[in-house]
């Protein structure tokens, strides 16, 4: 009866030992992971500042087109300058 609790309990730690080896492979696993999909958000966070940069600098250059006497950004052109214009004229309503 000894024996077969000796050899249930071997049995048990050589499952165990199974088990935290697998448990310590995933651990590491994960940190790999963790640190891979930081990295890549870290990445997609600087493209999208520089998408945002670009997106800037088209709509200055289809403005500088516009004033350069492009049709196509013409209309665009006129609808910011007359914002532009209400803008200042209600700053200096504010200054009055």
């Amino acid at each position: 009866m000894n024996e077969r609790f000796e050899q249930l309990i071997d049995s048990l730690e050589g499952r165990l030992k199974v088990l935290l080896n697998k448990y310590t492979v995933l651990e590491e696993k994960n940190q790999t992971l963790q640190l891979a999909l930081e990295q890549r958000e870290a990445d997609n966070e600087g493209l999208k500042q520089k998408l945002t940069e670009l997106k800037h600098q088209n709509d200055l250059l289809k403005n500088a087109n516009a004033l350069l006497g492009s049709d196509e950004y013409k209309r665009e052109t006129k609808l910011k300058i007359n914002a532009l214009v209400k803008e200042i004229d209600q700053c200096i309503a504010q200054l009055s």
